[in-house]
């Protein structure tokens, strides 16, 4: 533990979906910084690997497997962190399924338990942070979103309904909270295609491997989003990565282009090109990483393409230093011209 976490009080951050991808990474940015990690998940393989990664980092961690869609067993859970590790200073909702297919060959079923995970355990997680919260009237709420919590996408209809009622969930609850001018603050973090094992694990329909639409960034660039979001929750919510952007601004000018353009290219971007493997797991009714199957890390299999950096997220994240550098350009340019008038 370095000296400017020591200096820092240690808090109780509670991670759902802590056994792989961005929760992965994310447990792993709070731990370096000496905080104490609840992970919560189902895969127990990935639980144990999560836990050893927290402690190696300097936190200290504590792991509770438990499907967050079930809220009564997610609300002891919570209970359970709190009796364990303290009250909890931060919640942050990651778990989520997923089905890769169009929507006409996706099972009534299959498309349900989508929903359950990705937004009602989202809800759930939300709701057993905020009576813990509410009653100390402190605590920040960390939504993990996306860019298709705006813009729907071919093939991942499930995936993105839920996430844009997520969405619609998000600014209800605060609207709710401003009005009480609560001490609980809610954020959301929009994130771009990230490289994560769900590709390796998810319920796939597609004649070739499903892959995250390029540009594909590391979920390190995502977990230290999500770690800033918390530190700085005012903000209603932050868009992570290049790509996210520039979709984000295109869909709210001309959505109707941005459809015909998914609609044309949406398909072949979202698979490699080569079949997926024949034993691929789906995770979508028992964890990829339970008992049986294996830890399977932060990363999935596209680190030779994935990024590990974003000037847009650094711009996000220093508006005075953007503002005062355009600022200060501005002015040397008016200077300029200035002086080449006078001669």
């Amino acid at each position: 533990m370095n000296s400017s976490t020591s200096a820092r009080r240690t808090r109780v951050v509670a991670i759902t979906g802590a056994s792989g991808g961005i929760g992965r990474a994310t447990a792993r940015a709070f731990a370096e910084r000496g905080d104490a990690v609840a992970l919560i998940a189902r895969g127990e393989r990935g639980l144990d690997g999560a836990r050893h990664d927290v402690e190696e980092l300097g936190g200290t961690a504590a792991t509770y497997a438990v499907d967050v869609a079930d809220a009564a067993a997610l609300d002891a859970v919570a209970e359970r962190v709190e009796d364990d590790l303290g009250p909890i200073d931060v919640w942050v909702n990651v778990a989520f399924t997923s089905v890769f297919a169009r929507f006409v060959d996706i099972e009534p079923e299959e498309f349900r338990r989508v929903t359950e995970v990705n937004y009602l355990g989202y809800v759930n997680g939300t709701r057993s942070a905020l009576r813990r919260m509410s009653v100390r009237n402190q605590g920040t709420i960390v939504q993990v979103g996306s860019t298709l919590a705006y813009r729907g996408i071919p093939l991942q209809s499930a995936y993105c309904g839920s996430k844009h009622a997520l969405q619609g969930f998000h600014e209800s609850l605060r609207t709710e909270l401003l009005h009480d001018k609560s001490g609980v603050r809610t954020t959301m973090v929009q994130m771009p295609a990230v490289n994560t094992p769900q590709f390796s694990w998810v319920l796939s329909r597609l004649p070739d491997q499903a892959q995250p639409v390029p540009p594909i960034y590391q979920p390190e660039v995502a977990a230290r989003a999500v770690v800033y979001a918390a530190d700085h929750p005012r903000r209603r919510e932050y868009w992570v990565g290049e790509s996210t952007m520039l979709t984000l601004l295109a869909n709210a000018v001309a959505p109707g282009v941005l459809d015909r353009y998914l609609a044309w290219a949406g398909f072949a971007s979202q698979q490699t090109g080569d079949p997926k493997p024949a034993d691929q797991p789906a995770n979508l009714w028992e964890p990829a990483d339970g008992p049986d199957g294996r830890d399977f890390g932060p990363h999935g299999v596209f680190d030779d393409r994935a990024v590990a950096a974003s000037p847009q997220v650094w711009a996000s994240q220093h508006h005075a230093a953007v503002i005062g550098t355009a600022a200060g350009a501005a002015l040397a340019g008016l200077a300029l011209a200035v002086r080449r008038r006078q001669r």
